[in-house]
């Protein structure tokens, strides 16, 4: 569906929601750039240090790379710390719905002259089937999924995805995957509504997005930012949360709500994991681990992972 098509639809949902894929225009994503930066986010450090430290051992299970595909690149920081141990020159894929975040991530690539880049914008479904139908290339195939950005998705969904990109990879190809892992809930929920409110702004903005370009009434002064841990599905959630009772109007898609006080827009899950449970919906995707790297700072993992023969 389109943006107007899913806000429609999400916010008569009940509870109601909006897709967290659209927390990314050019200002969601600047400002979750500064979430990345903030000393209580360490998912971005954490995958870092381990990409810095393992990509020798990383490339040395990919000899023949010719292609890399990234979805959802961010600024191109990770990536440019991975490639620099990148013995060759390669091609790299970058698939994003945003394109600030494209354009952002090939500016931070141009200081990587043995990388050619290549930019799709697109879901990371229509993506992978962009790059599924380039012309084909004798070399080998590497899929990043980095930042924890399968968090985002539910388990079921997630599996899904993961056999997309199982599916795209050929015989020979691999996937290199960030999860982040459980940790203390004091610590998540720093994480997730730190004391500057950069994450607060961050989710807020989807409103904003909604009044500029579908023409909507929200008056952000009447909502907050709540983040709360559901232990028993393993998740962060965010929400929107009405302060009190309110109609909003959104014109562009003849849509009004009514919003009682302390009422809620869930706007984004982040799910957690086990380095064994991570392990096993790998397994269930179709993918047989390579190697896995804990950072135990952050608690954090970098998992390589090749498909295995037959159907998953």
């Amino acid at each position: 569906m389109s943006f107007p098509e899913d806000v429609r639809h999400s916010l008569q949902l009940t509870p109601r929601q909006l897709p967290s894929r659209y927390l990314y225009d050019p200002l969601g994503s600047a400002l979750f750039d500064a979430i990345c930066e903030l000393p209580w986010y360490g998912i971005t450090r954490a995958e870092s240090r381990l990409l810095a430290t393992h990509r020798r051992e990383i490339f040395a299970h990919l000899p023949g790379l010719t292609r890399i595909v990234e979805l959802g690149p961010g600024d191109g920081r990770k990536l440019l710390t991975l490639v620099e141990g990148v013995p060759a020159r390669v091609d790299a894929h970058l698939i994003d719905v945003s394109a600030g975040a494209l354009a952002r991530a090939a500016h931070t690539l141009s200081d990587a002259p043995h990388v050619t880049v290549i930019t799709h914008e697109a879901s990371f479904e229509d993506g992978l089937d962009a790059v599924a139908h380039l012309p084909p290339d004798e070399g080998r195939l590497l899929a990043l999924f980095l930042g924890s950005n399968i968090g985002n998705f539910d388990p079921p969904a997630s599996t899904t995805l993961l056999r997309r990109v199982r599916a795209s990879l050929g015989h020979d190809g691999a996937l290199l995957i960030g999860a982040d892992l459980v940790k203390p809930e004091e610590d998540l929920l720093l994480a997730y509504d730190d004391p500057l409110g950069v994450s607060a702004a961050f989710n807020l903005n989807l409103l904003l997005r909604i009044n500029r370009d579908l023409q909507g009434d929200f008056d952000l002064r009447g909502f907050g930012h709540r983040a709360v841990w559901n232990a028993a599905c393993s998740r962060m959630e965010m929400y929107v949360v009405s302060t009190c009772a309110q109609r909003v109007r959104i014109d562009a898609i003849n849509l009004d709500i009514e919003l009682a006080e302390g009422e809620a827009i869930w706007t984004e899950s982040a799910y957690k994991y086990s380095p064994e449970g991570w392990m096993h919906q790998l397994a269930d995707a179709g993918f047989e681990p390579l190697a896995q790297w804990l950072d135990r700072e952050d608690a954090f993992a970098l998992t390589l992972a090749h498909p295995i023969d037959g159907p998953a």
